[in-house]
């Protein structure tokens, strides 16, 4: 072998070397953006994690905090389902996915929320948006504020539509932080997530999350598709009273996307427990029989009167109950309807003699002022009586 066939034959191998190495080095567009974790809805537990962390384009993922803004409006009557809403020049100028809303015209609140869910609406979500602040952009900060209220420590919103913007990052875990708020804090109007079509002046729109179609006991939550950031998915499903929530980022089609979601959630169906760590009562609705009915406006007082001092923190009282496991299993409703705002509570407990009866009064002290106000506010919408109490000065 003459040397100059030798060199090329040693060029040759090692050019083969060098491809291989950098093929091994340099991951491939979709597995540089994959991301996906699944929890069990009912604590929280991590049943599947990979790369959950790490900071992603949420796309039309964002849509969920948009619609999470909406139903608080809707719970604290900001906004009415059938209010109308005027749309802006910045609204119908907004790029597809819409629903061809008109500078000037009116849409209602429940069907821009219908118009978010079915089909992604980039216009529908920049109405409520501009309905619940003075620009997007100050809205996206309200959105940022409510992710890091509810525990989303890495992310950060830009806009209402998650259309493309670098500083717009969320992680697959924040998602299912979100997700799971959702579902906890929202069941009135969750529902709209499982909405498979939805007809606005004519036109049918179907939603765009196949899993609702293809994927037993799939009822939500949302696809999301930027070229940044692949096919997204955020869904739930329940089968025999287990829930699971489940988030996908990266996908290469919104086919394998779903695929892959649903062999996810298939083995983590078979192979996990989801007994949950916490061992909550079962909760059953309170017996009538049970409540304090018969007192007076004197003794009414004294139920609700502060019995310690608890310097600048305030308190919800959520009844006083005959018996102390109605009083507790009220606790722990009130936990799950609003575990964002009450998780850092402290549960009291305490009887009390009135009219020669023993009431166990059920309290959830060492709140802010506003976040008392508001755990009232969600309460009662969910027919729980509450009062909240200033304990500073007692």
């Amino acid at each position: 072998m003459n040397l100059v066939r030798y060199l090329k034959i040693k060029y040759f191998y090692l050019l083969l070397i060098s491809i291989s190495l950098i093929s091994f080095a340099v991951p491939n567009a979709a597995e540089a953006r994959y991301s996906a974790i699944i929890i069990n809805s009912h604590n929280g537990k991590v049943l599947f994690s990979r790369n959950a962390n790490t900071l992603r384009y949420p796309a039309s993922l964002t849509k969920m905090m948009t619609l999470y803004m909406a139903f608080d409006a809707l719970s604290e009557n900001r906004l009415k389902l059938n209010q109308k809403l005027i749309v802006s020049k910045r609204a119908q100028g907004q790029t597809p996915s819409k629903i061809g809303l008109r500078e000037g015209n009116k849409i209602t609140v429940e069907n821009a929320i219908l118009a978010i869910i079915s089909k992604s609406a980039n216009d529908a979500a920049t109405v409520l948006a501009e309905s619940l602040a003075e620009s997007e952009i100050l809205f996206a900060k309200q959105m940022t504020d409510k992710a890091k209220e509810l525990g989303m420590k890495r992310t950060n919103f830009r806009n209402a539509t998650g259309l493309p913007n670098r500083r717009q990052k969320t992680t697959a875990k924040d998602m299912s932080i979100l997700s799971k708020a959702l579902l906890d804090n929202h069941k009135k109007y969750y529902h709209y997530f499982s909405t498979k079509k939805f007809t606005y002046h004519g036109k049918v729109y179907e939603n765009h999350n196949q899993l609702l179609i293809n994927y037993k006991g799939t009822d939500g939550i949302k696809t999301g598709y930027i070229k940044a950031s692949g096919f997204n998915v955020a869904a739930s499903v329940e089968r025999d009273g287990k829930r699971l929530i489940g988030i996908v980022f990266g996908g290469k089609t919104a086919k394998s996307r779903d695929k892959h979601l649903t062999k996810l959630f298939d083995n983590a169906f078979k192979k996990h427990n989801y007994k949950s760590k916490i061992h909550f009562p079962q909760f059953k609705p309170i017996n009538k029989n049970n409540l304090m009915v018969k007192t007076n406006k004197q003794n009414a007082l004294k139920i609700i009167k502060p019995t310690e001092k608890t310097d600048n923190y305030w308190l919800i009282q959520i009844g006083a109950y005959l018996k102390k496991s109605d009083a507790y299993a009220q606790i722990i409703k009130a936990s799950q309807i609003f575990p964002s705002g009450l998780s850092n509570s402290t549960v009291s407990i305490t009887p009390i003699k009135t009219d020669g009866n023993t009431l166990f009064r059920a309290r959830m002290k060492k709140l802010p002022k506003d976040k008392a106000k508001k755990a009232c506010s969600i309460l009662e919408n969910h027919g729980i009586p509450c009062n909240v109490i200033n304990m500073s000065g007692s």
